[in-house]
């Protein structure tokens, strides 16, 4: 399931248990020699979850998946290659590098 607010995209997906989990999209990059679109989401904490207060670094729950619309729906794949698995984090790393 897909929400849509304020510009922010919020995904609900269950695990393997059917135990659903929602993240919200942090970006999607397009790779031009293989014509993939990949996502990366990072998961919403629940708003009473104790922070880590001896944590001086926001750690951050994130996953990615190949990314494909089809009309006004969308299939999430995993990723499977250590290659694209290279791909995705160097865009993690770029878009960290530019955040700090």
């Amino acid at each position: 399931m897909m929400t849509e607010e304020l510009d922010r995209i919020y995904i609900t997906l269950p695990d393997e248990n059917d135990n659903e989990t929602t993240f919200r999209e942090l970006f999607k990059f397009d790779v031009d020699d293989t014509g993939r679109t990949y996502i990366v989401l990072e998961e919403v904490k629940d708003e009473d979850a104790e922070d880590d207060a001896d944590n001086d670094v926001d750690l951050v729950d994130v996953v990615a998946f190949r990314y494909e619309e089809q009309g006004e729906e969308f299939i999430l794949t995993d990723i499977e290659t250590d290659e694209e698995w290279e791909i995705v984090e160097e865009m993690l790393n770029t878009v960290a590098d530019e955040e700090m």
